[in-house]
């Protein structure tokens, strides 16, 4: 990342991004799963419901049959034509008795009840208890739910393996679907990638059918003809401009040259001619590094670290007027970069003309170290809102004021630390003084490392 405390764009979070095709797969797999599940909870809802309604309605055809028997013969127990049902009858001078072997029976109200008691093999068993009181006898029909609870957790059980199974199945359905639907997706993203670094994209849309996937890459298509040709004309605009400009820049050149030359020159007009060569040398470089941005593509040469920073400070030393600022360089000389002097007399020098412009007295100070250089100053410092924007085209800083420029400079640096590799950052001094600390890195740029001592 070239630029750092602002400068930087925040990453898009990843944390909940998911494949389109683990969407699908999900689909299906959540649309099976739960249209089993609830057909199965509807299957089990309506056999207990209808149960219940089956046993209620046998338990109280029942027990009606079984009083209205012993009320024609109370000398004898009726007899009951149903398996799995037992009934008994206890009459007035029976109810205590009742009361002290089945508690439980003689406080239940008249209706259907659902008790559950222990067997003589020590397991409960669940049944279903009719329980009619009137003041002459207490009826009670006992129904034995044992086999349709074995039923009922059968039943259970075939559900959970048809949930299982259909959610199986509807995990296969929605492999084999995201498949066949992503798999034209795929291969438009496959020749996208193939065709980066290309120039000239090829057409996309003749490989695939006239469907969703085949309207997009139409779609592609026009996207990428309009957008190479805006980069064609901005690349041909850049070459343009920046053969006009060498021209005239070239005739100012050999002029000044001539006129540097010429005997008799007394020292003021040396100077303005001396500024006149170093602005035209700036103008040089500067269309040289836009032109490579432009292209991007990186230049070839190395430089001498040191001896850029010295030509940047003897230039600006040059256009202090009454400031009362003192401009040094200090560090490690000798340090070789892989990369034109342009580009970095262009990066550097952007560092170095903002530290002069908002230092009204003081210092700034350039500092070599063996793999970058910073630029200190003893100016008004940097605000949050300041280093949160500074590297953004057109930002211009709190301090500005009403200085010439249009916020641009950083922004070149920012975009020639892209393509050399560089590490820009500005912050607050770390030593707790008013200034701002600009820190150009170069990272795996290095050419060579000679010589050491202050500069």
């Amino acid at each position: 990342m070239a630029a750092t405390d602002g400068a930087a764009l925040p990453r898009r979070s990843r944390r909940f991004r998911r494949r389109l095709r683990t969407r699908i797969i999900l689909s299906f797999l959540l649309l099976g799963t739960g249209l089993t599940a609830l057909f199965a909870f509807l299957t089990d809802y309506s056999r207990q419901r209808v149960e219940s309604q089956l046993v209620e309605d046998v338990m109280n055809k029942n027990i009606d049959e079984f009083a209205r028997l012993y009320a024609m013969e109370p000398s004898r127990n009726p007899e009951l034509p149903v398996q799995q049902m037992r009934a008994w009858v206890y009459p007035a001078d029976r109810f205590d008795r009742v009361r002290q072997e089945y508690p439980e029976w003689a406080r239940l109200p008249n209706g259907n009840h659902t008790v559950t008691d222990i067997g003589p093999d020590g397991e409960s068993f669940p049944y279903r208890l009719a329980v009619r009181k009137t003041p002459e006898a207490w009826f009670f029909l006992a129904y034995d739910m044992s086999r349709a609870t074995r039923g009922e957790a059968q039943l259970k059980r075939a559900l959970i393996a048809s949930i299982l199974l259909f959610s199986a199945l509807s995990l296969l359905i929605g492999w084999w679907s995201a498949s066949r639907v992503m798999r034209p997706v795929t291969e438009l993203a496959g020749r996208l990638r193939a065709y980066r670094g290309s120039s000239q994209p090829k057409g996309l849309a003749m490989h695939f059918p006239d469907d969703e996937v085949g309207q997009l890459a139409e779609a592609l298509d026009d996207y990428a003809t309009r957008l190479t040709e805006v980069v064609q004309r901005d690349r041909e605009f850049n070459a343009d401009v920046s053969h006009e400009l060498r021209t005239p820049l070239a005739v100012i050149k050999g002029a000044v040259e001539l006129l540097l030359s010429r005997p008799g020159l007394d020292e003021r007009t040396r100077a303005r001619l001396q500024r006149i060569e170093r602005a035209e040398q700036q103008c040089s470089d500067l269309i040289g590094s836009l032109l490579l941005l432009s292209r991007n593509e990186r230049g070839q040469g190395s430089s001498d670290v040191a001896k850029v920073a010295e030509q940047l400070l003897e230039s600006h030393r040059a256009q202090l007027g009454g400031k009362s600022l003192v401009l040094r360089l200090e560090g490690e000389p000798g340090v070789i970069l892989d990369a034109p002097e342009a580009a970095l007399s262009v990066a550097l020098g952007n560092l170095v003309g903002n530290a002069v412009k908002y230092t009204p007295a003081g210092e700034v100070l350039v500092r070599l170290q063996p793999d970058a250089v910073q630029v200190i100053d003893s100016g008004p410092g940097l605000s949050e809102e300041d280093a949160a924007g500074l590297f953004q085209r057109g930002y211009r800083g709190t301090h500005a004021g009403h200085s010439q420029g249009a916020g641009i400079g950083l922004s070149i640096v920012s975009r020639l630390c892209d393509l050399y590799g560089w590490e820009v950052s500005v912050r607050p001094r770390e030593d707790g003084r008013d200034g701002v600390l600009a820190t150009l890195a170069f990272g795996d740029s290095m050419a060579a490392q000679a010589g050491n001592g202050p500069g």
